[in-house]
């Protein structure tokens, strides 16, 4: 009997348009004979839909019209399964028992551990990352403090509110030039995709920046911008008792950040007529490092994926300062666009054992939580009065 994996992609996120790039991709990649694939799409007013339509990324050009033709459902516990709900279409109430949930979600409202906590609230196992390590993940200033913790190199911050900054702009901007200095870059602190990033070389530019990073995030975060940059990242794959790293990739800048055009709007998917994701990015793989450089970069992500206790794939981004070749850790995709897929096939795993592996790792972390135990016995209720009600309404 085949597994009914339900991918669950969209959402209200400004990443909404990646997801949908990832889940299809994934979707087109998944083993048939082996899983029965059910996709759930959220729009951007979270609403949920299901149908074969959604399979195809052509029918993306036209959402209204493609929701047209698409089903409404919910997820709904009874008993010990969760359903997929269906509320329209020729199978009307129609229920689908789900066995596990599938999230390719980026950005805020989703990918920040809000769908993971969905998923637990109904006790439906899920892949990947759980609420705690997907919540850090997203926070960038907390992610560094997490890393500082177990001693993994992080640039130092300052973090600041919108609110802050309207009520007090000399004194945010003079904060930022006494502890960071100039060049700085400027980051929405719970935005992935380089969405709304900025680097500032100056006070005009510092203004600019953190009027944009502030229309996406009521939280900024100020580090200091290297000059000299390099940038690499890596995969892992895993959870909490194993994880390994596949091989580095380095990713080509059209200017002084990766921007999300680089990411998702140039390459060989924009070449080729329609976006690949991350897919598309203009790459080196493996990156051109020496082999103890190589070791250090996928040593430090392995480190990263077990200090946020993470599981399924991830992706993380590392700095190289060139002129003095120190590295540290910039950021953590707990869902990475196009789940790195790139990275695992040229690390010899092709996309569809991938897909299973993240899977198989879902049914593994909910087989060692039926150990644990989620309620206590105890007689408390049974004493429990509020005394006699009286006649008037709602007091005792």
């Amino acid at each position: 009997m085949k597994i009914n994996v339900a991918v669950v992609f969209g959402c209200r996120s400004v990443e909404h348009e990646v997801s949908i790039i990832s889940a299809v991709q994934a979707m087109r990649s998944m083993d048939a004979d082996k899983y029965n694939i059910i996709p759930v799409y959220v729009t951007k007013d979270g609403e949920m839909y299901t149908g074969k339509d959604l399979l195809s990324i052509e029918s993306y050009r036209d959402i209204p019209a493609l929701i047209k033709k698409s089903v409404p459902v919910s997820l709904i516990r009874s008993g010990k399964k969760v359903f997929l709900k269906e509320y329209g279409g020729i199978f009307k109430n129609k229920e689908t028992v789900i066995d596990v949930a599938f999230p390719i979600v980026h950005g805020t409202n989703c990918e920040d551990g809000t769908v993971q906590g969905y998923f637990e609230f109904l006790g439906l196992p899920y892949v990947g990352s759980d609420i705690l390590s997907s919540a850090v993940g997203m926070d960038k200033a907390v992610f560094k403090d997490v890393l500082k913790r177990y001693s993994l190199p992080v640039l130092d911050c300052l973090t600041f509110t919108s609110e802050e900054y309207n009520l007090s702009p000399d004194t945010v901007i003079g904060k930022i030039k006494e502890k960071i200095g100039f060049p700085v870059i400027i980051k929405p602190v719970n935005l992935g995709s380089s969405v709304g990033i900025s680097k500032a070389k100056d006070e005009q530019q510092l203004i600019e920046a953190i009027s944009d990073a502030s229309s996406y995030s009521g939280v900024i975060l100020a580090e200091h911008a290297i000059e000299n940059l390099r940038e690499v990242n890596c995969s892992v794959l895993g959870d909490v008792e194993k994880a390994e790293a596949s091989v580095l990739e380095e990713p080509f800048m059209s200017d002084e950040i990766l921007s999300y055009k680089d990411k998702y709007l140039s390459g060989s998917g924009s070449k080729s007529g329609g976006s690949k994701g991350m897919a598309s990015l203009d790459r080196k793989i493996p990156a051109d490092l020496d082999e103890a450089a190589t070791e250090k970069i996928k040593n430090l992500a392995v480190g990263v994926f077990k200090a946020l206790g993470c599981s399924g794939v991830v992706r993380i981004d590392f700095m190289i300062d060139k002129d003095t070749d120190a590295v540290y850790v910039n950021e953590i995709n707990t869902i990475p666009g196009s789940l790195s897929f790139y990275l695992w096939d040229k690390t010899g795993l092709p996309y569809k054992e991938l897909l299973n592996r993240m899977i198989d790792g879902a049914f593994a972390r909910a087989r060692r939580r039926k150990s644990l135990s989620f309620s206590f016995d105890t007689n408390i209720l049974e004493g429990v009065s509020f005394g006699k009600k009286s006649g008037k309404t709602g007091k005792f």
